[in-house]
């Protein structure tokens, strides 16, 4: 692994609790966790303790895409923290959420660490900057 790591961040138009417990919430999470337009996401489970383990099965036509990870972190209303386990990938990633009050809003800033070479950086930075885009749409 290397010290690459990415942040992007995203105004939603919906209270700060909304945004925090649609990342917690395995119904949400398979209307908004889709880095790609011609993804869905049909299965998604949450443990949402520190220490729980959540499962987010992407699909691109006919291929799935597991993704998972342990939550290491969570702060209600204001930090989400986890370990970020894909099949691209032989060792874990971290990914943090941090949701700040935004006037009328919230803002979500997601940082992701320890990608193993700069491509799977700038692949992962398109679909984090995705998932934040269909995760403002769905709750907009």
């Amino acid at each position: 692994m290397t010290d690459l790591s990415l942040t992007v961040s995203r105004s939603i138009n919906a209270p700060i609790k909304t945004v925090f417990d649609a990342w917690l919430d395995p119904e949400m999470l398979k209307q908004f966790m889709v880095p790609g337009d011609s993804m869905l996401v049909p299965s998604a489970t949450t443990d949402p303790t520190v220490g729980g383990r959540f499962e987010i099965v992407m699909r691109n036509g006919d291929q799935d895409l597991p993704h998972s990870g342990t939550y290491t972190e969570i702060d209600p209303h204001s930090r989400i923290a986890f370990t970020w386990e894909t099949p691209f990938s032989e060792t874990s990633s971290n990914v943090a959420i941090s949701i700040t009050p935004n006037g009328e809003g919230t803002t979500v800033e997601l940082s992701h660490t320890k990608f193993e070479t700069e491509e799977s950086r700038d692949n992962h930075r398109a679909g984090w900057g995705k998932i934040l885009e269909t995760l403002a749409t769905v709750l907009d």
